[in-house]
This record gives C-alpha cells, structure tokens and sequence, in this order.
C-alpha cells in the first residue's frame, strides 16, 4: 500500500490478486495449461448481458430464489417479514396438529427464537447448547458476572465491551419488534463520530501509508491519501468511497433509483425482485476483486485505496454478492443503535422464557433420523409412532465427568453453524447437496481486542491532556508534544486513576519492546464514537458511542480485523496481544495514551471459537446460486436455521428470519 507496492505475479501472467478472482473458472484453467482464453471485456457500462441458462453461471430459476431470499418473499413473491413481524408479536397460529417434541439444537439467537415460539405454542421444547454456561451464540458482552465465569472482565467493574455483535440497524424490523416486545432499551451507536450536538463529525483518523488525516479533511480533500497509493491521477481528487460508489451505482440501478432528493429508492416489488435476480446472475460467480477490475476498470492501485478505507481488502476474493448486498440493503441514512447493558440483554430476555427448557453442557456429536426416502444403513428407523430423531451429546466435564445423553423428539430445529455441523455424524446421510453445502460452506474468520482505559481520551481537547499529564509529573505534557517523554514503558498506566494490579511485567516487557518507533504528537482527537482506520495491523479501531454512568473512563475496541488480518493476531497470546494493539493504537492516537491504559483487555477470536467454527458465513464467488437454495430446505424432520441459512449472515436480523420460519415449518407440519 506504498508507492514502491510490487505486484507478485505467478509464471502465468496472473497477479496474486487476478488468480485469486478467477481461480476455479476456465480462464485461469486456460492459462495454466498454456491455452488462451479471451477476457471479458472491462466495463462500467449498467450490465453486459447475462449467461444463457446453460451456459456460463446459474440458472433463472437459482437466481431467482436468491433474490426471494434477499428481499425475504414466499415462493408466490409475497413478503414474508409483516407475517414474521406478527409471529414475533402475537405468537404462531392456532395449531392444527397435536403438540410436538422438540430438540433445538443451539441455543444461540436463532435457536433461543424458535424454542421460545414453538414452547409458547404449546409444543414440549428441550435446547441442547454445547456449552456449558453461556447463551447467545455470536451475541457475546465481556461484563460482570457474564459469559463462562468471566467474573470481572475489567478493572472497573461497571465497565463492558462487545465480543461479537455491537450494531443493529433501524432498517432491520424482526430485531426491533424483538426489543420493543422485550422493552430494552436501545440508544444511538455512532458508526460516525459526533460533536456535542449530535451531529456527524469525522473527525477520527485514517491512518494509511505513514499519513494521518481526519476523515472530514480527506473527504473534503482526498489528494494526499490518495497519491500515496499511487492512484491514476483521474482518482486524485475523488474520495474511496466515492469510486466505490460510482463503480456500484450502475448495479443498484438494476433494483433502484435516484429520487429528486438524491437519494436512493427502490423500484417496485415485481420490478425490484426481477432486477435483484438479473445482478445475481450476472456477478454470482464473481469475487469483489473481478467486479472492481474486469467490470469497473479500476486498477489495482485504486483497488487497494478502496479496500484499505472502505474495509472490502479481506473481502476481494471472497463472493461480490455479499459484499454488494450489505452496501445495498443497508442505506447511508441508516439509523444503528446499541442495547444499554450490551447486546447479550437480548438473548438474557430470551433465555429467561426458555431456561428451564435449556440443556447447557451437551455438545451434540450423532444425529439419527427417520426419513421415509433415505432408511438408515442400520434399518433402526421404521416408520410408525415414537421418536423421529435421536440425537446423542457429550458433556465438557468442567464440573466433573464427561458424560454422555441421548435425546429423542418428532422433529429438530438445528441451529449449528455448518461449519460446526462438519463434525457431526448425521444418519441417514443428509441429501447430495444438503452435505455439499455443510463440506464447502465459507466461514471468515473475525478477531476482536478490547482495551480498557482509565479516562475517556479520545474525548479530550488539548486543555483536557494538559491538565491530565501534568498530573502525572509536572511537564510530562510538554515532553510527549515534543518527543521527549521515556519511551521505556516506565509510563504504561501511570495515570492516578489507574487502578494497580492489572498491568503485569509480560505486558510491560511485550510493550516496551514493540513501542511505537515514532514519537509525534497528533492534536486531541476530540470525538465522541466513531473509529479511525489504519493500515497497520489494527486496522480498525471504534470508541464507545456512550461512557458507562458513574465510569469515567471506557473500553476502546483497539482492533477488528478479518480474514488473514484476524489470523495475524490468532498467532499472539494475550500478555502480547494486548500490548501489540496498544502500540497500534497509538501509532494513529499518539503515544500519550499509554498513561491510562489498565492493562486489562479482553480478545475474541470467532475462530477459534470452540462453539461458532468462524466468524459468519462470508459467500465464496458461486456459493449463493450453488449452495444457498439448498441450505434453508428441511430433511424430513430436519429444520434448519441460524443466520447461515438466510442471506444476512452476521447480522441478528438475519438469525430471526430463520428462527420464525423454522418454527413455522415446524408448527404448521403435520
């Protein structure tokens, strides 16, 4: 991302990045056989027309169950979520049917949704969750008393921060009808910074190429950053975002327009369904990398612009669909609050519906079913009364012995990430396409690194710092605006506020050996919310929206990264970890920061997870015509949900949509 960025290319001619976007398809297969194969020309035009089914990428009616599924419509195109809005809000229907036994597997949004409805509904609801003291899934809040025994995450013991989801959109209705039936209490979540008005800011960093600039300033004048990424000089003067945006503009138009006021509307339902399925078979098998470059024409230069601020670099190779849906379906103007207590308040309300329906500490490991076309190899399934599933589980022994249980039911709702479902013995065989879908399914990888500080910096002026080091050592804040402050980690907390016992000597030694070799000074950050971006190994960086009532200082999410950039900090334990992001930090904040440090962080690796197996599922190039039909479908008395089963993985909205539908299937079956 310098100017003296080289370009890696192998023997065939491809850049690392070119192999990686047509890797599997004939072009690359041409050209490392030593054949030809002629490029699709480069385009910003609307749309080149679309493979003939038969041809070259998915079929009509592939594509369209994409688009159904994206716009959440029934099979006769009529929209599902005010039906799903009234399921959440007044319950299911009146039954048809006698009650049922049901396992849920999974007690994780999804899971804690379905069992809740189905239970309400009359029907006899047992959720097996593997672990063994924790609900919630990917909703996870490092707080006191929470998840696995955490105890105090932090030094102040009012203080908690997000491991998993920390935003919802106002434009996602199921989450907050969920809230409203819950009465939480939401407040706003400041992607952009604000001043004390309320108002968007931008006054945090972008950090890249060894230039720091405020995001207002680069907005207003993007020239300096962009040079240092040695764009062609007609992207000069044209902010990241502002590519990105005109390279994307010519796709939404296929579903929306521009309205008198500028901004975006969508066509009518016929009309935008039809257009959603026409981008998905034009780009279905695409990766955000193809798109950028073969139809946009950018090269990659400003490719790397738009993925170092726009955060797609771990995205580019993977599926252009997903990165374009959650650019489309979720608009600037978009409103995104925070739950007060953080988000795990959400599956607490669910929990305390369900709680004595949950089985925690019960790791599912063979599922058995009956299903009429596919007998098991061991004939033990007939047809007739008495169970249709027989699940058994196995116990973590953290309190005592492993132990094992089975348990049986009429029908399953399994909520297990497939990436987690890889390890679990299903019998009879799940359909050809169903196991293609558990094998091949691309799940990314997320990291987290939170670090709690003793004040609330990043809301500081100049008067504020001042005022603050000197009272750690009288000229202490004339020394750091003039590089002179010891640079040996003699300062690290070394705030009276700081509380003692946190901070050990690993961490001391870990920073003092990896500090900033820098020493400049930025002015005041000044913001309230918001996050700075940076090419280091941080890479992004956000401030709590709110401080913690009685608290005066806060937990900053010091790093969030993604795909290769996450698996860089899986490497690290925690006594390093913590003082690597702290250097990152302040390579963008300036070295002064250090002096309110605690020393006390919590990490999240999805990962390595031993309960979520990835972050989300993140779409291959192909895997939403190839794989997503499939994923939602039930195998005889088989459900499925969770988020992976919709086209919003990673987003709670995503979750609801299938808990409602499965408990529906489920319900309504007889």
């Amino acid at each position: 991302m310098t100017d003296d960025h080289a370009v890696v290319r192998s023997d065939s001619g491809f850049s690392r990045r070119e192999f990686a976007a047509v890797a599997g398809t004939a072009t690359v297969a041409t050209a490392l056989t030593g054949g030809t194969a002629t490029a699709l020309p480069a385009s910003a035009a609307p749309f080149a027309p679309a493979a003939p089914d038969g041809g070259r990428g998915a079929g009509s009616d592939r594509c369209l169950a994409v688009a159904r599924a994206l716009l959440v419509l029934d099979s006769d195109d009529r929209p599902l979520v005010p039906r799903y809005r009234r399921v959440l809000k007044d319950g299911l229907p009146a039954r048809r049917t006698g009650p049922k036994d049901v396992l849920v597997i999974g007690a994780g949004p999804s899971g804690l949704v379905a069992a809740w409805l189905l239970k309400e509904a009359g029907h006899r609801v047992t959720v097996l969750e593997a672990n063994g003291n924790r609900a919630g899934g990917r909703i996870k809040t490092f707080r006191k008393g929470g998840h696995e025994g955490a105890g105090q995450p932090f030094a102040d013991p009012g203080q908690y921060a997000e491991a998993g989801a920390m935003r919802i959109p106002g434009s996602h209705p199921l989450v907050m009808e969920l809230i409203d039936r819950f009465d939480l209490k939401k407040r706003r979540f400041h992607y952009v910074d604000v001043d004390e008005e309320g108002r968007p800011a931008a006054r945090t960093w972008i950090h890249v190429n060894g230039i720091r600039e405020r995001r207002a300033d680069y907005a207003r004048s993007p020239r300096r950053v962009n040079r240092s990424f040695g764009v062609p000089k007609a992207h000069w003067d044209t902010p990241a975002a502002a590519i990105l945006r005109a390279a994307l503009d010519p796709v939404r138009d296929e579903f929306s327009h521009v309205g008198r006021d500028g901004k975006r509307v969508d066509k009518p339902l016929p009309e935008r369904l039809r257009g959603w399925a026409r981008v998905v078979k034009r780009f279905g098998d695409w990766s955000m990398f193809r798109f950028l470059t073969e139809h946009a024409g950018l090269d990659e230069r400003t490719v790397d612009l738009i993925g170092t601020l726009e955060n797609l670099t771990s995205r580019l190779p993977l599926s252009f669909i997903h990165s374009f849906i959650g650019s489309s379906l979720i608009s600037p103007d978009t409103p995104f609050y925070e739950l007060e207590g953080g988000t795990a308040v959400l599956p607490d309300a669910l929990l305390e519906r369900v709680r004595k329906e949950v089985r925690f500490d019960r790791r599912v490991t063979r599922v058995q079913y009956h299903h009429p076309d596919r007998p098991s190899p061991d004939g033990a399934h007939v047809r007739g009364k008495g169970p249709h599933v027989w699940v058994d589980t196995v116990s973590e022994g953290r309190d005592g012995p492993v132990v094992r249980e089975q348990f049986t039911a009429d029908v399953a709702v399994v909520t297990v990430p497939f990436s987690g479902l890889r390890h679990v013995q299903i019998d009879p065989p799940l359909s050809y396409r169903k196991r293609r879908a558990v094998s091949e399914l691309h799940y990314d990888s997320a990291t987290k690194v939170l670090l709690e500080f003793s004040r609330r910096w990043w809301e500081f002026d100049e008067d504020d710092w001042k005022r603050e080091l000197n009272a750690v050592k009288p000229g202490l804040y004339d020394a750091y605006r003039t590089g002179k402050a010891p640079a040996d980690g003699s300062l690290l907390g070394a705030h009276p506020s700081v509380p003692g016992g946190h901070i050990t000597q690993a961490q001391r030694t870990h920073y003092a050996a990896n500090r900033a070799i820098g020493r400049d000074q930025p002015e005041a950050a000044g913001v309230v919310g918001g996050g700075s971006v940076s090419d280091n190994a941080n890479r992004f960086m956000f401030n709590p929206s709110h401080p913690v009532p009685g608290s005066a200082g806060g937990v900053v999410l010091a790093s969030y990264s993604w795909a290769d950039d996450a698996l860089r900090w899986d490497s690290l334990d925690d006594e390093a970890r913590y003082p690597y992001a702290l250097c990152g930090l302040q390579q963008v904040y300036g070295r002064r920061i250090e002096v309110f440090y605690t020393g006390a962080g919590r990490t999240q690796s999805w990962l390595r997870d031993p309960y979520a197996y990835g972050e989300a599922s993140v779409l291959l190039p192909g895997q939403h015509t190839e794989l997503l039909p499939v994923i939602p479908e039930r195998e005889g008395p088989l459900h499925f949900a969770g988020d992976h089963t919709s086209v919003k993985p990673a987003w709670i909205e995503g979750a609801l949509e299938s808990a409602v539908r499965a408990a529906l299937e489920v319900h309504t079956d007889r």
